[in-house]
């Protein structure tokens, strides 16, 4: 592992540059220097192992109930990318927000949502984190500060950094100290051609706002390779430093070194009140969703990747330097299914929506036909407003 995540910041200088404009190009010139967090404990990886079991479990259970017919509608499955989830989301605090493109299970639960819960939205059912409505592109856990997914490409972006005005307005400006959170806000290489991406990093670099743009670089977005759909695919630092952002390439296959160097970075952001651009450089292993033949990629390529899994990884480090045994992680995956088996069930035998739904949350009050919003049943805690 490295010693030093560096964040190479250069930009080139000209004879035309006013004494401002050369003042504020030495200062970009010089390489951000962050040492990583030091290596979580025992007790946290295994932590991490069984997010990451869950997480492919769940989509594995997703794929299932797909094919037959309980889920409709679009669905893109996380597996391969659970690395990145688990160690970026376990580098921040409980009430960082989190914003979502539509890949965005694995991210709902690594924050902390039961699985039966995102099971049942899944299903469409009145038991699901938003009653069934949203499905399988809009996880939303207002509980854990998770601000939901989003089925257009890029949309959460301008969102993600909308999140970060908010809470710094609520640090500086209400509470009159010092900004002291960061938004994470998720995307996918697609995201990179949206015109939206760009203005939120220009408002986030102009307003120093507190957010990491997270981009899950898995190489292809919808049947097209990176390189064939996004300039300057090889080199995708241009994208910030055009903003006078900062950019980090993390490896999205392991989960520590994801952690450590996402620790380091949201530290710095918090500290500083600055955006941030991190590629997290990844694998898919399915299609962009369970609609795509893969038809684009080889099976050789394929079988490569998954050769170099996320999960194994973890594995192996485990049971190299802490004596953890292949019985030990086959019981914990055990454990794992029965608790996947466990929110399928439960999914299947939540009800469907009644038809009344259909003139709830549209409103916030009630208007005319419409009735107002209530909670979706994982927020109806003891002896609250149902």
């Amino acid at each position: 592992m490295t010693n030093l995540l560096t964040i190479d910041m250069n930009m080139t200088n000209t004879d035309t540059n006013t004494a401002a404009d050369m003042e504020s190009i030495e200062i970009r010139k010089d390489q951000l220097q962050l040492t990583p967090a030091a290596v979580p404990d025992k007790g946290v990886l295994l932590g991490f192992l069984r997010q990451m079991l869950l997480i492919r479990e769940f989509e594995v259970r997703t794929m299932q109930a797909y094919q037959n017919r309980l889920i409709g509608g679009f669905c893109h499955i996380y597996i391969g990318q659970e690395a990145i989830a688990v160690g970026t989301i376990a580098a921040v605090n409980p009430d960082d927000p989190i914003v979502l493109a539509y890949r965005d299970h694995g991210h709902a639960l690594a924050r902390g949502m039961d699985p039966k819960y995102c099971m049942a939205e899944m299903f469409g059912r009145i038991g699901g984190c938003a009653k069934g409505k949203g499905g399988s592109m809009h996880m939303f856990d207002a509980d854990h500060y998770l601000y939901g997914g989003h089925g257009i490409v890029g949309a959460q972006t301008p969102l993600g950094a909308g999140l970060a005005f908010a809470t710094k307005y609520e640090d500086e400006v209400i509470n009159g100290g010092k900004s002291n959170h960061v938004t994470l806000c998720y995307m996918g290489d697609g995201a990179l051609n949206q015109g939206c991406f760009y203005e939120a990093m220009n408002l986030a670099s102009l307003q120093d706002l507190p957010v990491i743009f997270v981009l899950e670089n898995n190489r292809y977005s919808m049947g097209t390779s990176i390189e064939r759909g996004t300039s300057m695919a090889h080199d995708l630092r241009v994208k910030s430093e055009a903003h006078g952002i900062h950019h980090a390439i993390v490896d999205g296959k392991n989960v520590i070194s994801t952690y450590q160097d996402f620790s380091s970075i949201a530290d710095w952001c918090r500290e500083e009140s600055r955006p941030f651009f991190v590629e997290a450089q990844t694998y898919r292993y399915k299609g962009h969703s369970m609609s795509d033949p893969r038809k684009y990629r080889t099976r050789e390529e394929e079988a490569n990747e998954e050769s170099k899994d996320c999960i194994d990884i973890l594995e192996n480090f485990l049971m190299e330097e802490h004596d953890v045994t292949q019985d030990s992680v086959k019981q914990m995956a055990r454990q794992v299914k029965a608790q996947v088996l466990q929110a399928v069930e439960w999914a299947k035998n939540s009800p469907e929506a009644p038809i009344e739904e259909l003139y709830t949350d549209v409103y916030t009050d009630v208007w005319g036909p419409y009735l107002g919003t209530s909670k979706p049943e994982m927020l109806r805690g003891e002896g609250s407003e149902q």
